[in-house]
């Protein structure tokens, strides 16, 4: 799937959050750019992933595509180390990762994304 054109515009953080699958109570996903087709592995999204304060996952990820993550605001707890905003991950397939947790909550950018192949 091709993202489509969108040019600057104010995104609504009232509404439109959902829970990924697989991810525990407390984050949630708003989907604002593209579409990934995980069936049949391939397209982008571009997503904010929020963490609740307190929020947690209890197992590492693992997914068949690159990922890219900027943290925008709060803080999150990686192996140990607490990260602050305006840190950046990319990660590409079959890493692990996690878990995570975040004690004040924080927001995420992340856009994943199938690669061609070469």
């Amino acid at each position: 799937m091709i993202k489509e054109h969108l040019e600057f515009f104010p995104l609504d953080f009232s509404t439109g959050w959902e829970r990924p699958p697989g991810y525990p109570e407390g984050v949630d996903q708003k989907i604002i750019s593209g579409g990934l087709d995980e069936e049949n592995k391939k397209g982008s999204r571009t997503r904010i992933l929020r963490f609740v304060p307190g929020a947690y996952t209890t197992e590492p990820f693992e997914h068949d595509y690159w990922e890219e993550v900027f943290l925008f605001s709060g803080d999150l707890k990686v192996d140990g180390v607490v990260y602050q905003p305006h840190t950046y991950a990319c990660r590409p397939p079959f890493t692990p990762h996690g878990p995570f947790s975040s004690e004040k909550g924080c927001m995420l950018l992340e856009t994943h994304f199938y690669a061609e192949p070469e």
